[in-house]
């Protein structure tokens, strides 16, 4: 069994100072995909380079303190790529690719960090370039190889996928392009909704992030934002898959899947 976590980590060295190391050696995934690491090269040197005995790969944001994404690993992979060939978005550190081929198995694992539109505009305008550009590179992927790819999507999906559907239509995350960007990915592109694949239902429980105002938390007014979006055949072989709730390492939760493969 292939033990699969992706987690935004809202800043790495804040996470650290809230355990996420120690959970990471009891949990003890084979992978975990991290996100808005929020660290460059010189802050990662000699603490973060490794975590729980898994080897990290990054793609960090040219810009101080934002962004960035990494993966860290037990095996090591056949060859990692930073970025998916955009100039706009690869500067913000957004997409990691680790491949793992064979002479019989082409395959990837990705970590990704989807922008936030909930700033303003202008960003909400970014987001939908982002989307526009990596739609095309999915479809190239898919046609060359195998892949998962985890991360913050910062998209709710579908209405069961936050808790105040109603009153956020209009809101960034939840907005009619964007759901339908997603539809796009699931119906056309025939990737795989992981979590959504063995939990079809489930609302409250699927939540992955919680605003920090008011008792969004203690309330559980969640959005579930966070994804593994597989191609057919590895989101087939998934067999268990859990929100873990019991300690807060950022305003994100680590989202785990189990898979019936090994590397």
């Amino acid at each position: 069994m292939f033990k699969l976590t992706s987690l935004n980590l809202n800043g790495i060295r804040s996470a650290a100072t809230k355990g996420v190391q120690a959970w990471l050696e009891a949990h003890a995934p084979d992978c975990i995909c991290v996100q808005e690491i929020k660290a460059q090269s010189p802050d990662l040197a000699g603490r973060f380079e490794s975590l729980a005995g898994l080897r990290g790969h990054f793609h960090l944001a040219e810009k101080k303190g934002y962004s960035g994404v990494g993966l860290y690993t037990r095996h090591e992979p056949s060859a990692v790529q930073a970025g998916f060939g955009s100039p706009e978005f690869d500067a913000e550190g957004r997409y990691l690719e680790a491949r793992f081929d064979t002479p019989r198995r082409r395959f990837s694992l990705i970590s990704a960090y989807f922008p936030s539109g909930s700033s303003g505009p202008e960003r909400q305008q970014a987001k939908f370039r982002f989307l526009a550009e990596f739609y095309p590179h999915l479809q190239r992927l898919k046609r060359e190889r195998d892949f998962i790819l985890c991360g913050d999507v910062n998209i709710a999906h579908q209405e069961i996928d936050l808790k105040n559907w109603k009153s956020n239509q209009k809101n960034s995350g939840f907005l009619p392009e964007e759901r339908a960007w997603m539809s796009q990915v699931l119906d056309e592109l025939q990737l795989v909704d992981v979590y959504r694949r063995l939990h079809p239902d489930t609302t409250g429980d699927s939540y992955t992030w919680w605003s920090n105002r008011g008792q969004a938390y203690a309330k559980n007014v969640g959005w579930r934002l966070d994804y593994h979006l597989a191609t057919p055949a590895l989101g087939a072989c998934a067999r268990a898959a859990a929100v873990y709730k019991a300690q807060k390492f950022s305003d994100h939760a680590p989202i785990t899947i189990d898979y019936a493969f090994s590397l």
